[in-house]
């Protein structure tokens, strides 16, 4: 799921393909030589190229000018002589080229510019408005990212990528917010992908804000190397993001992961099960400030605050709650462990964050119920977990696109 993994094919394969059609094989060979520049971090050589492509000199050759007439690599000069002819050194352009990240969540909402390297340039956040309907509300996302994109000095015709997320379910092959969370009211089937590329002239990829948060965990957080893992939000609502084998698991119907409809308990079955024994009904944010009744009206964020340090100065109703919420998420933390066996759960949210006792009483739920306890560890990207899988989103969509564009405008030699 990180940039980077574009496949390399074998030398004797290269070797071979530059014996057929020419425009076709060229364009190949084209794509070759961009996906090495693109997951190669440091400046190379066409000596570097030769040996990681396979490719003659003369075809490397060729397919470089053309990389940097484009403008998609860039040349760098030459370096000292080791004895021969002096090297010359070249980089992917990761300015040739911008991607946008989103996260609406339901009390404010993120944005961020980053280049093809996926390093964030600018980043902003809005207020979300809990009674905007979906036009009104991705109208002003879009607007403060027109806004931010200039701050970049980013040119709107360079935006190649954007990937949008939200909290609910989110059909992402047709680019549609299929049932928003209970947050954000007016939001069922709306075609948020489209109405982004409207406004912003880019191709824009919805996906729910969970997953995305694992995959930002995956890629630049706690979840590195974890190929089969999962994210745990518990906010406002809650919600869980999984990965399987490296890839994102979204279920049949885009509900994989909504563990916030778990029942917890059989005396809730036959009963009000929407809003009195469900998970969410009893470990969510509001919940937990039930419990509480030190706790004020403010943004969850700021309830948490409240809440955990309340609990760290030693107020008895305070750790009560938020104990009996992670003895709850834990329940949770320890079926999903049971059916998917990953090798570590992320917790993330507002409580989880601030630390204190809640990810404390997960852990030792978890022990209790499983044979081999799972790995529980609290998010490394705190709340910008789900702007930084959004940015992985949109890098791997403008990668793909910038491929396309140069095979396009590739010329037979």
């Amino acid at each position: 799921m990180i940039p980077g993994r574009e496949a390399n094919l074998p030398r004797a394969a290269a070797r071979a393909s530059e014996g057929g059609s020419a425009p076709h094989l060229r364009r190949l060979n084209l794509d070759r030589v961009l996906a090495f520049a693109m997951r190669h971090p440091e400046p190379f050589t066409r000596a570097q190229l030769i040996d990681a492509t396979g490719l003659s000199a003369p075809t490397v050759g060729s397919l470089v000018g053309h990389l940097i007439r484009t403008g998609v690599v860039r040349h760098l000069g030459t370096g000292p002589s080791r004895g021969g002819r002096r090297p010359s050194f070249m980089e992917f352009n990761a300015r040739h080229g911008y991607v946008v990240g989103i996260d609406i969540a339901p009390v404010r909402t993120r944005i961020a510019v980053a280049d093809l390297r996926g390093e964030r340039l600018a980043h902003r956040e809005l207020p979300t408005p809990s009674d905007a309907g979906p036009a009104a509300l991705l109208s002003r996302v879009a607007a403060g990212l027109r806004s931010l994109l200039k701050e970049a000095g980013v040119p709107p015709d360079r935006l190649l990528g954007v990937a949008a997320g939200a909290p609910g379910a989110v059909d992402r092959e047709r680019g549609i917010v299929v049932a928003l969370a209970p947050n954000l009211s007016g939001w069922s089937d709306v075609p948020m992908a489209a109405m982004l590329e409207g406004a912003l002239g880019a191709p824009v990829v919805a996906e729910n804000d969970v997953n995305l948060a694992v995959l930002g965990e995956h890629w630049r957080g706690a979840a590195r190397g974890h190929g089969t893992c999962a994210f745990i939000s518990v906010g406002m609502g809650i919600g869980a993001g999984i990965l399987l084998g490296g890839e994102l698991h979204r279920g049949h119907r885009f509900l994989a992961g909504e563990i916030a409809l778990m029942c917890m308990g059989p005396q809730f079955v036959s009963g009000d099960f929407g809003s009195h024994g469900c998970l969410e009904s009893l470990a969510a944010l509001p919940a937990v400030a039930g419990r509480w009744p030190s706790s004020e009206p403010t943004d969850p964020e700021q309830r948490a605050v409240r809440l955990v340090e309340a609990a760290r100065q030693g107020d008895r109703d305070a750790r009560r709650a938020i104990e009996e919420a992670g003895t709850f998420i834990g329940i949770a933390a320890a079926n999903l462990s049971l059916v998917l066996d990953p090798s570590l759960i992320v917790l993330g949210g507002p409580m989880a964050i601030r630390g204190g006792c809640f990810a404390e009483q997960v852990q030792r739920t978890v022990a209790r119920i499983l044979p081999v306890p799972t790995a529980i560890e609290v998010s490394a990207l705190g709340s910008e977990a789900v702007l930084w899988g959004s940015l992985l989103v949109a890098l791997q969509e403008a990668r793909a696109r910038l491929r396309s564009q140069v095979r396009a405008a590739a010329v037979p030699a």
